[in-house]
């Protein structure tokens, strides 16, 4: 009692929290100075508030003293009085799975249905912490298995959303619905499936949950399974999918493996048939500034070899996104998946429909890499355009910035030590073309020096030119 006097200068006065002698004999479970103060002066002060209501009852629950709250009951504390964020003491003891406190509440008429601040009941607390009995405690004491909380789970929901399947095999027994969803439309086998809940995928599946209902985003349970890399989920959910509901959702999940370089979770999906050529949705091609469309641009564009060989091996058309993955390949660099590419068909000659260049793309994005150039060359890339100058012999004036030929693109100060070799590639593969005034206008010395060494038949044509 000493203890409790030094906290409170008088046994009623509340402190700057609102406590009284009694909150703080209920928090710290000084279960006789509760019976000197109950007993005693103070028998209308048990449900006494403070600041943020709380009674000495929750206090007492908080602190989890079976014997305090059990004493505070019998002397008529309410245990239905909640806190400022609505918490009663029966979900404080759900909380904390006390599960002789949430019988002594029970048993004292503690509302079983009363929700807290965000909507969710002690039956949704308890489906979070997975405590079976007192699950059944609630269950026998009338708790509702349809209380939706302000997202729209049910106890159910939550259950799978933490992989409770001992949980979610109860609440269905006892009419809970399966397949109830969440205002933004996932279901308990999508909650399940996203975190890698087997035990609980299977539960939920045993009891016929459906493995085709869709988020409002369109997603079903196979998208995030895949999405998360859980390839034993992905491999139970794949034969139960509708193939027609994956092509109403406006992406495959190839797309997702693609995308994530889940290269494991790519091939399964193959081999179980999906389309390598499916396309994304108008609408989900707009959310990439790219406007991407296929898995196969998705893999060449995260520059992943592996992927991208098993998508063209298993068919995959290199030549379907607006913007070709063969430009991505030859702007990043990357000869090894630029040459898979072009075994496979890709369009050599691909411009960019938004931008088109007045002579070939991949030539625009390459011109920086001589062993990139030779590649596209040897391809039949076609290089005659970089020499069809409108301008021929004449002085060029400053060009377009949307329409810039190759003869500037190729003298700007950033290439002017490879020019040389890059006019001396592209010579070997056209056949005979004249030099505009801007190529020409170049120093001789720098444009010779390399084509001597490298292409000495070139360098006797490049010097009849500048003789001519």
């Amino acid at each position: 009692m000493g203890l409790i006097r030094q906290k409170c200068s008088s046994l009623t006065d509340p402190n700057a929290n609102g406590w009284i002698a009694l909150h703080e004999a209920a928090h710290c479970g000084r279960l006789q100075c509760l019976r000197l103060l109950v007993r005693g002066t103070y028998p209308d002060l048990v449900n006494k508030c403070s600041v943020k209501n709380e009674t000495p009852l929750l206090l007492a629950v908080a602190r989890g003293d079976a014997t305090c709250v059990e004493f505070l009951l019998n002397h008529r504390a309410d245990p239905n009085v909640a806190n400022t964020d609505r918490d009663t003491p029966l979900y404080a003891a759900c909380e904390h799975s006390n599960e002789a406190m949430v019988d002594v509440l029970l048993r004292f008429g503690a509302q079983v249905n009363r929700p807290c601040c965000q909507g969710g009941t002690a039956l949704h607390e308890i489906c979070m912490r997975g405590d079976l009995k007192i699950c059944k405690m609630l269950l026998e004491a009338g708790a509702n298995l349809q209380a939706r909380n302000n997202y729209g789970i049910q106890p159910l929901f939550t259950a799978a959303q933490h992989g409770h399947g001992q949980l979610i095999n109860l609440l269905a027994k006892n009419g809970a619905d399966i397949n109830g969803q969440a205002n933004d439309g996932a279901s308990p086998l999508f909650e399940a499936s996203k975190n890698g809940y087997v035990s609980a995928v299977e539960v939920l599946l045993s009891l016929k949950a459906d493995a085709n209902r869709s988020t409002k985003s369109g997603l079903l349970p196979l998208h995030v399974a895949v999405q998360n890399n859980h390839s034993r989920i992905v491999s139970m959910l794949i034969p139960i999918t509708s193939r027609v509901r994956v092509r109403r959702s406006g992406i495959s999940p190839l797309h997702i493996a693609a995308e994530k370089d889940h290269d494991d979770m790519l091939e399964m999906l193959i081999h179980a048939g999906f389309d390598v050529n499916a396309e994304l949705s108008e609408e989900r091609s707009r959310m990439y500034e790219d406007r991407r469309s296929t898995p196969l641009y998705c893999s060449v564009y995260n520059g992943n070899l592996e992927a991208t060989e098993m998508l063209l091996e298993a068919g995959a058309n290199p030549n379907l996104d607006v913007f070709n993955p063969l430009l991505i390949a030859v702007r990043l660099g990357w000869v090894d998946i630029a040459t898979l590419l072009l075994t496979y068909g890709a369009n050599v000659n691909a411009q960019i429909s938004t931008k088109p260049s007045p002579f070939p793309s991949a030539i625009l994005f390459g011109i920086e890499s001589l062993p990139m150039l030779k590649l596209l060359m040897d391809h039949g890339c076609d290089a005659r355009p970089c020499f069809d100058c409108c301008y021929g012999n004449k002085i060029h004036p400053p060009p377009p910035p949307e329409r810039r030929p190759f003869c500037e693109t190729v003298c700007t100060p950033g290439l002017h030590h490879v020019t040389g070799p890059i006019v001396s590639i592209l010579l070997d593969y056209v056949g005979h073309v004249q030099l505009c005034s801007r190529l020409r206008e170049r120093t001789v010395s720098v444009w010779l020096c390399p084509l001597t060494y490298s292409h000495p038949v070139t360098c006797l044509c490049f010097c009849h030119f500048i003789v001519l």
